[in-house]
């Protein structure tokens, strides 16, 4: 080790928890002009080349191939799993049923908790029970339609309103299922206007374009390297160790490049430890790649939801009185529910509020997190009855809500950590043309079609995990940044390649991003919208530590330096960076929460503006054209930051006009699962969607000033989509999503 590598330590730690505003942040310096930039991706060339490796495409010796087997019953017990006829099928190694103690899919994000075990007792239509192991994946597919479950039929809850009236309240968890505050029901009755409606969405399917896959390898050492499709490494590691019985230790994820989620890879699913345990039984690597129906049957669903909210007002829009209450569905046992009311809470003013969420017990499919989980389908309901009130009060849609902007959070009476959502819907109105709209329903029609526009408000919670990540600034001037962090087609590579080349003033190619390997420091994973904010600011962390190294090489203070083309300038003097590290430099960073998420509220803000346009005789919705416009802090690239808007947007035309999954009432069986069936919005449905930002930065969500947008793009984007359509045609549809058959008995003639 040379003289200065031992004057700098070549090993270090930076940390930060967010207890005080950050308000000095080192991109602000913006010496080498690389944020915010419209940055290509930079694994770009590999996945457009088809040299970015997923989860189902890693090489391994001797490889044998799994194809799980479902339960096809609602509910009852297992009492037999009859394999003879499959176990004849040339080319089958094994079928591993171990169903007393096989797993049950446990899809929630963050769990750390062992899995639910045991699927003796089936609780839904297509749980895995089973997994054939074959030398060929033909053979497996073929072994597996062979296999008989039999078993003793147990009455099931299939249908949503038959049990309805059965809905218990879930326990307290990170979200409160209930606040109250006021008299919602005596200001009601003295509401000048009130609304009372209910909507009411489906269940809802990710269809992520990477079905679920892990190859399962056992190392010599007894550990455990699986490549899997999942978003957040390091919890489900833990998962996955606890599942199996061994310590976390011996589990190793790697998930590098990850086909999207949206929610559905959060937790690890059945295929993993199916994989998992043929592997250690067989002492062999097994692939488990779910087929498209597979995903569908028993992965996770957003769950369907009966919203009634209640809207009092003064005569000139005061808002007296808001209640959302929620009634959603998952598998008896389970504590997740849709928190529709998220964004309720600090939407808008008013001073007597309630939220509640209850569970029906229903045997369908688990429902979990979804995109945006809560908002999603929870602005869907109330930009719905705010259009509603609006009318009813016969103002301006956009005034109204201005009219109850909050000045504070008016729950938790704390103040705004940032807040624009006025601005982006004057922003909105100017760029869309809102000015020129028609109030008056059904007063736009142009040949065979009603053309009508509507807005609504987005707005998502802002949230900070603990996170980190190392950085290795080499001998020969290059940054090394290593986390499990994982890019889910977020853009993660470039953005974090983006902060560390911005501090530590290197060009963007002489940055490597590791991503999605267990083995690397533990980061907050890709969920809730808090990856960008949380894993950038390790790294932005780690990079203030090595810039302290440097300046401390330098002989000056760390705010004289300026880092920028692989060059340290200070004090009169331009020294190359590879003058400085020595042997290298490596620091890692860590960031955690703090005080600064209970002192404020912290939120990201939009507008959604949609013109549609309907067929006067046959019902059919075309949506012309959309803007949203947006604030989230920082934004670290304005193309991933737009791609995330605009895949959210999509998502919103998905809600509002066609993605509906159907169980069967007679046991609970989801119908419609492939893509040919459960409609997606495809690019014909998508018009051009325009996407605009406002300048906006938070000292006090972390040191980067970013805030999550991944999942702003969709909440209360269906919402002006179904408020625009009843501006076209005077309907006012409440069931989700909109279709032909609920438009067509009130058009007008």
């Amino acid at each position: 080790m040379n003289l200065i590598s031992k004057l700098l330590g070549r090993d270090d730690t930076r940390s930060l928890t967010m207890d005080a505003p950050h308000p000095d942040s080192l991109l602000d310096r913006d010496a080498q002009g690389i944020i915010g930039r419209p940055i290509d991706r930079v694994e770009g060339p590999l996945k457009v080349s088809g040299r970015a490796t997923y989860a189902a495409e890693y090489p391994a010796e001797n490889l044998a191939y799994g194809v799980l087997v479902r339960a096809t019953f609602g509910s009852g017990r297992i009492t037999d799993v009859v394999t003879d006829v499959a176990r004849s099928v040339p080319g089958v190694i094994d079928i591993v049923t171990d169903y007393p103690t096989f797993i049950r899919n446990p899809q929630q994000g963050g769990e750390t908790k062992a899995p639910t075990q045991g699927v003796e007792k089936v609780d839904y239509f297509g749980e895995i029970v089973a997994i054939v192991v074959a030398e060929t994946f033909e053979a497996a597919r073929e072994a597996a339609q062979l296999v008989v479950v039999t078993h003793e039929p147990a009455k099931g809850a299939f249908v949503f309103e038959a049990h309805r009236t059965e809905a218990e309240t879930p326990p307290p968890d990170q979200i409160p299922p209930r606040t109250e505050q006021g008299d919602v029901d005596t200001a009601m009755a003295q509401a000048a206007v009130a609304i009372d409606a209910t909507y009411t969405t489906p269940s809802q399917n990710s269809a992520a374009m990477e079905p679920h896959a892990s190859i399962a390898e056992w190392k010599e050492d007894g550990t455990l390297v699986l490549h899997g499709a999942y978003q957040m490494v390091a919890s489900d590691q833990m998962q996955l160790a606890k599942a199996l019985g061994v310590g976390v230790d011996k589990v190793r994820i790697i998930a590098r490049y990850v086909g999207g989620g949206f929610g559905s890879k959060l937790g690890i699913a059945p295929e993993s430890v199916a994989a998992a345990i043929a592997a250690k039984k067989l002492g062999r690597p097994v692939k488990v790649a779910m087929a498209r129906q597979q995903v569908f049957d028993a992965t996770v669903r957003r769950s369907n939801t009966e919203q009634r909210i209640r809207l009092g007002a003064t005569a000139d829009g005061k808002l007296t009185a808001i209640a959302h209450e929620t009634l959603t569905s998952n598998l008896p046992g389970e504590d997740f529910f849709e928190p529709a009311g998220m964004g309720t809470h600090f939407a808008y003013a008013g001073e007597n509020r309630l939220i509640d969420h209850k569970i029906v017990r229903l045997n369908w499919l688990l429902a979990g997190s979804m995109r945006a989980p809560g908002e999603a389908v929870g602005m869907l309901a109330l930009e719905s009855a705010m259009d509603e009130l609006a009318e009813r009060l016969g103002i301006d849609p956009i005034e109204l809500r201005r009219r109850n902007e909050p000045g504070q959070d008016p729950e938790k009476e704390i103040p705004f950590s940032s807040r624009s959502l006025v601005a982006c819907m004057d922003k909105g109105a100017e760029l869309f043309g809102w000015a020129d709209r028609k109030p008056r329903p059904a007063s736009d029609r142009r040949g065979e079609w009603w053309h009508g526009v509507g807005m609504a408000a987005a707005v998502r919670s802002n949230m900070l995990q603990k996170s980190s990540a190392s950085v290795e600034l080499t001998p020969d001037g290059r940054a090394i940044v290593s986390t499990d962090m994982t890019d889910i087609g977020t853009g993660t590579y470039t953005i974090l390649a983006q902060i560390a080349a911005e501090t530590l003033g290197l060009p963007l190619d002489r940055v490597i991003v590791h991503l999605g390997d267990g083995a690397a420091p533990p980061a907050a994973g890709s969920g809730g919208s808090w990856g960008a904010g949380s894993s950038g600011s390790s790294v932005y962390l780690a990079c203030e530590g090595i810039r302290e190294k440097l300046a401390k090489a330098m002989d000056v203070s760390p705010d004289e330096l300026t880092l920028k083309d692989a060059r340290a300038i200070a004090a009169n003097r331009a020294v190359d960076v590879t003058d400085l590290v020595g042997d290298g430099i490596t620091v890692t960073g860590e960031i955690a929460p703090g005080k600064q998420e209970k002192l404020f509220n912290q939120a990201s803000y939009g507008a959604h503006f949609a013109e549609v346009k309907v067929n006067a005789v046959t019902g059919e919705i075309r949506v012309e054209r959309m803007l949203g416009v947006f604030t989230a802090g920082r934004i670290l690239n304005a193309k991933t930051a737009r791609s995330q808007c605009l895949g959210g947007m999509t998502f919103g035309i998905g809600g509002a006009l066609s993605e509906e999954l159907v169980h069967d009432p007679r046991n609970g069986k989801v119908v419609n699962r492939d893509l040919a069936e459960y409609h997606v919005p495809v690019n014909a449905d998508v018009p051009q969607l325009d996407v605009h930002f406002l300048e906006e930065r938070d000292i006090h969500a972390n040191p980067i000033h970013a805030k999550g947008i991944g999942e702003l793009g969709i909440s209360g984007a269906g919402a002006a989509i179904a408020n625009a359509v009843y501006n076209a045609t005077g309907v006012r549809v409440r069931d989700f999503p909109i279709t032909c058959d609920k438009l067509l008995e009130g058009l007008p003639d």
